[in-house]
């Protein structure tokens, strides 16, 4: 999992800016997974941000070329990697198509929405990472329909162990604009947070699931 340490600051700063990513340790967020979290991520966020977007946009598609080679097709993982995946696909000047969590249950009932023929070279563009089970999910029915998956690019992740664990199981390769550390170290110097409480959000992270403040 490779990782450029100035655009990994950049992007940080970025989502820091537009509160893409929120910190909070002494009032945490409630995920849906009934986790307390001290970071909230919805980089959905950044499309209303043409600067923010265009950035994003070419750091991905550098970054799927200089990791994977052009590909034949371009995969966003639905629905929060649909519109950033679009914009990649378009700098690239590739066709794009979308992976839902699950089939369609009606019509033609489909998984993979688009032209996608097998044997294709594709690879898959994420907005966040957290435990990878939704990503991966989607590689294994880009991999049913007979596609030749080359690896994923996203915008951030948490770096969970449990991501980690399970991309390896996989055997798949993930590069990340941007990470947990990064994101750490980006908002202690710009003065988001203080020393205080980096200890409260690098707690969190080892023990998520169990974490209090």
């Amino acid at each position: 999992m490779n990782l450029n340490k100035d655009t990994a600051k950049k992007t940080a700063e970025l989502l820091l800016q537009i509160k893409a990513i929120k910190l909070n340790p002494t009032s945490p967020f409630k995920w849906a997974s009934g986790w307390n979290s001290p970071i909230y991520c919805d980089n959905r966020v950044t499309l209303s941000y043409p600067p923010v977007r265009v950035f994003l946009k070419e750091e991905i598609a550098k970054i799927v070329e200089k990791e994977y080679g052009k590909p034949d097709v371009i995969a966003g993982v639905a629905t929060g990697a649909i519109a950033i995946g679009i914009l990649v696909a378009q700098e690239l000047g590739v066709p794009f198509i979308y992976v839902r969590p699950e089939p369609k249950k009606h019509g033609r009932k489909n998984q993979i929405e688009g032209h996608l023929e097998s044997g294709q070279n594709v690879v898959v563009i994420e907005d966040l990472i957290s435990t990878g089970k939704s990503s991966l999910n989607a590689v294994d029915a880009l991999k049913e329909a007979g596609a030749v998956v080359k690896g994923m690019v996203a915008i951030f992740s948490y770096g969970f162990e449990v991501a980690s664990k399970n991309f390896e199981e996989k055997n798949l390769n993930l590069v990340t604009l941007s990470n947990y550390e990064n994101l750490l170290e980006q908002a202690l110097d710009s003065s988001y947070i203080t020393e205080k409480e980096v200890v409260a959000l690098k707690e969190w992270r080892e023990n998520p699931s169990t974490w209090k403040q």
